[in-house]
């Protein structure tokens, strides 16, 4: 038998299973108030999760806005993790580190680097990375995927947001570019032989996939 499909009841619930704080609500505000769409409350969750799992200390994310999905990583990441967020737009990084303050985070674990994020990382160090969150140009994702892969750590984790783009992904008459590069995304992430991919339902759809060890690894 197959199973259901969630209800929207239930997909709320589990949205909101793990509630927002004043602070996380602030810099949601702000997302707002300049056009950003910040990520909902469940992927920031699933976030959170992973970077706490992973022990992560070094992550990477494409995509600052004002601090919502970097709040939620840093409150997963250890006491120690240092969180590299990228962003073309400097007003919205500059938001995100008021909302870093905001939430007591010390200035050193959250280093912000305004420019194209094409540009911004192939100067990141391979292999040093815990997790990478992208949350950018949609077109893009291929290219951070190719780039995620070298600055991920064995072991580590990618996580792609709008993995499926406001139901569009799944509904093969929809063509548009964006779309398109996202499905393509997922077809290459579930065929690569080096990765382990999940898609998530939360939010607008998560795709995660951990780099496999090597197999000659110690």
């Amino acid at each position: 038998m197959k199973p259901e499909p969630v209800k929207p009841a239930s997909w709320t619930y589990a949205e909101q299973f793990v509630a927002e704080d004043d602070v996380l609500a602030a810099a949601r505000g702000r997302a707002e108030e300049v056009g950003v769409t910040a990520i909902g409350s469940g992927v920031g969750a699933a976030l959170r999760f992973l970077a706490s799992v992973l022990e992560a200390r070094a992550v990477v994310e494409i995509g600052t806005g004002t601090g919502v999905s970097g709040l939620w990583l840093l409150r997963g990441m250890r006491g120690d993790g240092v969180l590299t967020t990228v962003d073309i737009e400097a007003e919205h990084q500059r938001l995100a580190r008021q909302s870093f303050t905001e939430a007591g985070i010390a200035t050193q674990r959250a280093r912000t680097i305004s420019g194209a994020a094409l540009d911004v990382l192939p100067r990141l160090t391979d292999g040093h990375y815990d997790l990478v969150f992208c949350d950018g140009d949609k077109r893009e994702y291929a290219a951070y995927l190719a780039e995620a892969l070298r600055l991920l750590r064995p072991g580590g984790v990618v996580a792609f947001d709008n993995a499926l783009w406001h139901d569009r992904v799944a509904d093969p008459a929809q063509r548009d570019e964006d779309t398109v590069a996202i499905r393509d995304l997922g077809r290459e992430v579930a065929a690569h032989e080096g990765l382990v991919p999940m898609l998530l339902p939360v939010g607008d759809g998560l795709l995660v996939a951990k780099k496999e060890w090597s197999p000659d690894a110690d």
